[in-house]
């Protein structure tokens, strides 16, 4: 059971302290900043691998091509994820992407329309908290580097499991922890020291991206997460850790 939101509760936001109920906006505000460099901020702080990661998410979803396939894709706002799924399902497939950031969607719609795919996606401008989607709707869900902004993780994560249909999969691709020696030093020298003045350059404001790479050491450990999944009644809860830790896939079935 999700419990109630106290009115004095407080989160992170980076490594600051907020209000639990001004976080949404705080959020809100950093990809209203960042919205149409989003995509290429992505290939410059990871060396184009995000790419690969998504590869990846994709092939464990194995959305069908032989019976229609609805599929929810949620903070996925340019697309890049639901254009994939959409792309490895074909015409059964139909996806639904989910952001609370409308700047984000309109990226999403007009990239969806130039590949074509306009047909095959929806763009539903709403919380993760509160999915407006019926019960047993879905066949699947993601959600790629998005769960850690979402203030009331355990809400997002029962209403993942409320819209799914039982043998629905969620999955969800959100940075981790580094496991690898030397890498760990690196990846945080890198994170820290070059990625908010890229993000200064390339968007014209840096604290976004500080933001966003605090979020990161904030958000809880891969075995934590995966208790999290598991509590909100999701079966067979995993993590797959991918490039030395840098990243995970945790993935949970509605049985």
């Amino acid at each position: 059971m999700v419990r109630p939101q106290s009115p004095d509760e407080e989160t992170h936001f980076g490594f600051a302290n907020v209000p639990l109920a001004d976080k949404q906006g705080l959020v809100n505000d950093v990809f209203h900043k960042v919205a149409d460099r989003y995509d290429l901020m992505n290939d410059l702080m990871s060396g184009g691998l995000h790419r690969a990661w998504k590869d990846v998410l994709v092939g464990m979803l194995k959305p069908s091509r032989n019976r229609p396939f609805q599929h929810l894709d949620v903070a996925g706002g340019t697309g890049d994820v639901a254009f994939r799924v959409a792309e490895a399902g074909g015409a059964h497939t139909h996806v639904t992407v989910l952001d609370i950031n409308g700047n984000m969607l309109n990226v999403g719609r007009s990239r969806a329309e130039k590949r074509g795919l306009d047909s095959q996606l929806d763009f539903v401008e709403a919380n993760a908290e509160e999915l407006p989607f019926p019960d047993r709707h879905f066949d699947g869900y993601t959600i790629a580097f998005g769960i850690r902004n979402v203030p009331r993780v355990d809400r997002a994560l029962a209403e993942a499991h409320r819209v799914l249909k039982r043998g629905g999969r969620f999955l969800c691709l959100e940075f981790s922890e580094v496991t690898v020696p030397v890498l760990d030093k690196l990846y945080d020298a890198w994170s820290f020291s070059a990625i908010p003045p890229i993000g200064k350059v390339v968007t014209g404001d840096g604290a976004p991206y500080r933001y966003l790479v605090e979020s990161i050491r904030k958000f809880p450990r891969a075995e934590a997460f995966k208790d999290m999944i598991a509590t909100a009644g999701f079966e067979r809860a995993s993590y797959t850790r991918l490039t030395g830790g840098i990243v995970a896939i945790h993935s949970g079935w509605k049985l």
